[in-house]
């Protein structure tokens, strides 16, 4: 089991430099688009829970106004949310908005596969019985995600997380990462079934 996960965290090195690499021209000119389009801050920094309860600094490309948690929804954010910036509504449709993670992943605080993490307070709302998937460190895709993201019922989507950590393999997170890229090519589930992202992970931005 440790040498798997030695091999696991040298993927997610490997991969996460290599994308950052090969992705600096896009990143380059999402930043230039999100700064054109409002003059805001490009990148949004929010407190998460990763592995063992352990809390860290998330990096996302900002995808809505600023103030935009007391406006609206609020933690929620819907398919036409008037707080999501013209640019912001792309990155969001194309999870584009994600790909600062890569950062996270490289230094260690998240995985490229794994339970996405969670805003602190839901962290502490975590049933018992679920609080498993905080043994492995949170993902950009996980085995919950690509079985229809924020279209499967929150509890459901708790109990894949565990059975994620309890069957976890290098050949299940290989098999994950394939089945990931099907479904951003699809844009399936980025918002839930009434058309609004219901999820502790897309809490909306805070005032910066």
């Amino acid at each position: 089991m440790r040498y798997s996960i030695g091999i696991k965290r040298i993927c997610d090195v490997i991969l996460s430099g290599g994308s950052l690499f090969l992705l600096s021209p896009v990143l380059a000119l999402i930043a230039l688009a999100i700064k054109c389009d409002d003059g805001g801050p490009v990148i949004f920094v929010q407190e998460r829970v990763g592995q063992s309860g352990e809390c860290f600094r998330c990096f996302k490309f900002r995808s809505m106004v600023a103030g935009a948690r007391a406006r609206g929804l609020g933690g929620e954010v819907a398919a036409d949310d008037d707080r999501l910036t013209r640019v912001g509504r792309l990155l969001r449709i194309w999870t584009l908005d994600e790909i600062p993670q890569l950062l996270n992943v490289l230094r260690g605080e998240m995985s490229v596969v794994g339970p996405r993490p969670w805003i602190p307070r839901h962290g502490e709302q975590c049933p018992a019985w679920a609080k498993q998937r905080f043994e492995m460190k949170p993902g950009l895709a996980g085995w919950a995600w690509i079985h229809g993201r924020n279209l499967v019922p929150w509890e459901e989507r708790l109990r894949l997380d565990v059975w994620y950590v309890k069957n976890w393999s290098l050949w299940l997170d290989a098999s994950i990462l394939v089945r990931a890229m099907v479904q951003l090519v699809r844009r399936h589930g980025v918002y839930g079934p009434e058309g609004i992202t219901k999820d502790p992970q897309s809490d909306a931005e805070r005032d910066r």
